[in-house]
């Protein structure tokens, strides 16, 4: 039976925006490892289902779909992230703890 795994993709570290970070993501897992290509020496199989990526709205759409088939699945939970408010006019407060250097 396919083993699925449903997540929640993070952030793209080159961007700063959150684009396609609210979809969740059904992946399968691979079945075989992969085999160089004898004349090209590229990486390849005859696993079609590790192209295979469904997103969905929400995470309970993921699972019924799974469900619906008869899948087993893993979900990973996104991480929350802290946001600190950051100012540049902080480095120059007179009430600072730490010396301002270069």
């Amino acid at each position: 039976m396919a083993q699925l795994r449903i997540y929640q993709p993070a952030k793209t570290a080159m961007q700063s925006g959150r684009a396609r970070t609210r979809q969740w993501i059904v992946e399968f897992a691979p079945g075989a490892a992969q085999s160089p290509d004898p004349l090209m020496g590229w990486a390849g199989g005859a696993d079609t289902n590790r192209q295979v990526r469904l997103r969905f709205d929400s995470r309970d759409e993921a699972v019924a779909y799974a469900d619906r088939r008869g899948l087993d699945y893993e979900i990973e939970e996104p991480r929350t992230t802290v946001h600190r408010i950051k100012s540049y006019s902080d480095n120059f407060k007179p009430g600072r703890d730490t010396n301002w250097t270069h």
